[in-house]
């Protein structure tokens, strides 16, 4: 039985580890392994019948989100923001989880989550400009103004994390469309580990 499957959860063919080529497994394993993660989230699955799509959307996502000198707490907050105001309801949940589960970077009261207050005194300054400046770039990215990248200098970011900054809203840009175009449902394995 093949558990390659286009259901009502996807506008896309969901396309499961057992059942994807080997180039789509070994992308499939690079995201596990970069994301930490024992499954596949579908926002891959969904572009599983495309190596060359995946590919090249995984590598971009990889590079923008997982690497570079931002702390990738403050990354995934901004995707949670931007998503929570676009009513990406995919990456708004996932992401969410994501940063609640760096909540330990910021602050050591174990009852703090980061999403759960973006005003917090416990969220640093330049977090807090670095999350409004970028959700304005991603929504309304001509207006962004020369003074948006001088509050980003005054609370200390150096030009290039605020290019990584600003790679951000781009990257959120292209995770809300392909979500929200594939009609992909939260994984039940990040439902339950929230649970």
């Amino acid at each position: 039985m093949s558990n390659t499957t286009t259901s009502q959860s996807s506008r896309f063919k969901i396309v499961n580890y057992e059942d994807a080529t080997p180039e789509v497994q070994a992308i499939y394993d690079d995201t596990k392994r970069t994301l930490q993660l024992p499954f596949v989230l579908n926002w891959f699955k969904c572009q599983g019948s495309n190596a060359t799509l995946l590919n090249g959307n995984w590598t971009k996502l990889k590079s923008t989100l997982m690497m570079g000198d931002v702390p990738n707490v403050l990354k995934q907050l901004i995707i949670y923001k931007v998503s929570k105001e676009r009513n990406c309801e995919y990456c708004a949940h996932a992401h969410g989880i994501f940063a609640d589960s760096m909540s330990a970077m910021i602050s050591d009261n174990p009852s703090f989550r980061a999403t759960e207050d973006l005003e917090s005194p416990l969220i640093p300054e330049s977090f807090k400009t670095a999350i409004k400046i970028v959700t304005k770039a991603a929504l309304h990215a001509n207006q962004i103004s020369d003074a948006d990248f001088k509050q980003l200098q005054e609370v200390g970011f150096d030009e290039g994390e605020i290019q990584e900054l600003m790679a951000q809203a781009d990257l959120v840009n292209m995770l809300n469309t392909l979500a929200d175009v594939s009609g992909i449902k939260i994984d039940n394995e990040l439902m339950e580990a929230q649970a």
